[in-house]
């Protein structure tokens, strides 16, 4: 504790979704300590980040690609299950095998500048001074809606991607799906087979994309989006610049109709959309698949944003402030992106308290903040200990 009563950490976690628990592992194979050197902090009510909160018509088989947690494999999955029920089962066993103590649910309204070179993180269970924070708070509690004129007046229901809950609510509905993206093709697919009619509207023309996926040209599309992030512009998804893919699924639903797709609507109307050519289409639903925006509000207090909008990051390091590292934001959101920046914060962090901890008007064994004497390993990555 210090003189403001908050606990003192060297790092301090923000979600426990793939790239935090990531983050979580790596940090354990330093030598740190859960609650003594760092803490792993998740709003969540339960193990599973966002998958938790995933429609449960989301089967594990429909799922584009998981990749295991560092040190544990998935394995054994049933493709019937709820893909929300394969992933919180895995997280929760993956938590207590490397003991992570994540505390939940807690929420984090603020990091500001702590003084003494911390950052003081404000919580719903306190406060905690840092010297290092690794965000990884993903993007699903920012669901993004975009605007349109009349969509006040629109007399049916609306609702975004993340308030979907599977098909069998629009039986016999008439429904337009908004967006360009993988849940778009999902929800389009399964509403199809309830609702008595379905119009896929997209600011683009969709671009499928047919053969294999390897590692050059996954490697080429994060570059495209790692790029954005290191401008400082707001971060794309990886499927924004990879196409979205052609399987059999998808191909039988765009020979049947269901993936046709129309051009952006001008207007929403009281019963609809309407098209500036004088077209409308009546609907009982508008569903918003239009993605999410990164969770970062919370760091608003450090003024990180570039005037493009973005954050700029460096490898996992905000520009502006180098005790801040952003996992899981922009190139890293995929599940095997996300592992390898939870590696690359913690060495990075690694680095940064190293060299404070060197500063020469300290003595090399006292903490470069209060004096008190560092803790061995705390920073140690290569050739650590596995964790416990």
């Amino acid at each position: 504790m210090n003189d403001f009563g908050a606990r003192e950490m060297d790092v301090v976690v923000i979600g426990a979704g793939q790239a935090g628990l990531s983050a979580a592992y790596h940090l354990r194979r330093t030598g740190s300590e859960p609650d003594r050197d760092f803490v792993v902090l998740d709003h969540a009510p339960r193990p599973g980040g966002a998958w938790q909160f995933r429609w449960p018509s989301l089967t594990y088989g429909k799922v584009h690609g998981m990749h295991s947690l560092p040190g544990m494999e998935l394995t054994k999955a049933d493709d019937r299950l709820p893909s929300s029920e394969v992933i919180g089962a895995y997280f929760t066993a993956y938590e207590r095998r490397f003991g992570l103590r994540v505390h939940r649910p807690v929420d984090v309204s603020a990091v500001r500048e702590g003084g003494d070179g911390r950052l003081l993180v404000e919580t719903s269970e306190g406060e905690y001074a840092t010297r290092a924070l690794i965000n990884a708070t993903g993007t699903w509690d920012r669901p993004f809606w975009p605007r349109y004129p009349g969509q006040e007046s629109f007399l049916g229901r609306q609702l975004h991607t993340a308030h979907y809950q599977g098909p069998e609510e629009f039986a016999g509905l008439r429904v337009v799906v908004v967006g360009g993206g993988a849940s778009a093709t999902q929800h389009l697919m399964e509403i199809a087979e309830a609702a008595s009619a379905t119009y896929w509207v997209t600011r683009r023309p969709p671009v499928f994309r047919e053969g294999p996926f390897g590692e050059e040209e996954g490697r080429a599309a994060v570059a495209m989006v790692e790029e954005r992030v290191r401008l400082g512009l707001p971060p794309q998804s990886v499927v924004s610049v990879t196409g979205l893919p052609l399987s059999e699924a998808v191909r039988h639903a765009r020979e049947q109709g269901v993936l046709d797709r129309l051009p952006m609507f001008e207007r929403v109307t009281e019963n609809g959309v309407a098209w500036a050519d004088g077209r409308e289409a009546a609907a009982d639903v508008i569903l918003w698949a239009t993605g999410f925006r990164a969770a970062v509000d919370h760091l608003a207090p450090l003024k990180l944003r570039e005037p493009g909008g973005g954050i700029r990051v460096e490898d996992t390091r905000a520009v502006r402030d180098p005790r801040v590292h952003l996992v899981g934001y922009g190139p890293s959101a995929s599940t095997i992106g996300a592992n390898r920046a939870g590696r690359a914060a913690v060495r990075s962090v690694g680095r940064l308290l190293n060299r404070a901890a060197a500063r020469p008007d300290q003595h090399p064994s006292e903490h470069p903040a209060t004096g008190r004497r560092a803790r061995p390993n705390h920073s140690r990555v290569q050739g650590a200990a596995t964790p416990r």
